[in-house]
């Protein structure tokens, strides 16, 4: 395949997704918007689904205005459900696995990590609380992954993370190739320097544009998308997902963490070479499960609105 038409008649989809989480009964649990691509010409649905800053939250939410939402038995079955309805399905997680309950207290990461594999995630990115037990405990739940961790601006080469991570990962879906590849915000500032040792921050905006050249000239993929725990957006120059957006070009969707935003449907933004990128955050605790369908032909690639399950 070659490069697509990216999210044709996105601007009506949107609409539609809108008008449909206005209008449409939480009783089956999901909202749903799509734009139907060219009829004459087999189409290939991909489906991403991805959560963020979930902090260790196993159980549903106790009290408060998220009271019995949530829950990692929930999300389970609605993953399965999708995979059901469409097997070329991603589930991708960005960052903040680990603190929040006491969970993590007692477990250390270690059931965050086996209920994800039970779970069949894909790839998650990793986040400034994921090092909250320090780098030696990160390194220490790894064994109970059985998916990658993929971060391509923190170098561990001096640590004992080196070689445990990778830089991006391409999967293969009914043909069509998908490369991920994964940015972290800085972490000086924000997590002690004991806890991540000799970690060396990357620049985001040119390693992200590294990244992009690579799976497109050289593994050839079809889309490109990038898991991120930067953060929505900020006042001031402080890299965010907006700005990555902004700045880079070839990346078709960024799904972000960190600053717990729940986006209501992506933001689209025009990127450096004017181009449309979709920008989404499904906010925190395992409370939404977001999911964008990519519609791909020979002609084009579509890209129907989000999905959010309120779990």
């Amino acid at each position: 395949m070659q490069r697509r038409k990216f999210i044709k008649n996105t601007t009506a989809g949107m609409m539609v997704g809108a008008g449909l989480w206005s209008n449409t009964a939480i009783a089956n649990g999901f909202f749903s918007s799509t734009i139907e691509a060219d009829k004459s010409l087999r189409t290939k649905k991909i489906t991403i689904l991805h959560t963020n800053d979930t902090h260790s939250h196993i159980e549903p939410i106790n009290g408060g205005r998220n009271d019995g939402r949530g829950g990692v038995a929930r999300r389970a079955a609605l993953i399965n459900k999708v995979r059901a309805e469409n097997p070329n399905t991603l589930l991708l997680d960005c960052g903040d696995i680990f603190q929040g309950t006491p969970y993590f207290n007692f477990f250390g990461g270690e059931l965050e990590i086996k209920l994800m594999t039970m779970m069949g995630y894909d790839a998650a990115t990793i986040g400034n609380h994921d090092f909250d037990n320090g780098i030696d405990g990160l390194y220490k739940q790894l064994p109970h992954a059985d998916f990658d961790f993929v971060i391509s601006n923190y170098d561990f080469s001096n640590t004992i993370m080196d070689g445990k991570t990778r830089t991006h990962r391409v999967f293969v879906k009914d043909d069509v190739r998908i490369g991920l590849f994964g940015i972290g915000i800085e972490l000086q500032g924000l997590v002690a320097p004991s806890m991540y040792k000799e970690t060396q921050y990357l620049d985001p905006v040119e390693r992200a544009r590294d990244m992009v050249k690579m799976l497109r000239e050289e593994e050839n993929c079809d889309l490109v998308i990038c898991m991120s725990h930067l953060g929505y957006s900020y006042r001031g120059d402080k890299v965010s997902d907006i700005s990555l957006a902004k700045a880079t070009s070839g990346i078709d969707l960024i799904i972000g963490g960190h600053t717990h935003t729940f986006l209501d449907k992506p933001e689209l933004v025009t990127n450096a070479a004017g181009k449309t990128v979709m920008v989404n955050q499904v906010g925190c605790y395992g409370i939404n499960v977001g999911r964008i369908d990519f519609y791909m032909n020979q002609g084009n690639l579509e890209a129907g609105s989000e999905v959010v399950y309120e779990i």
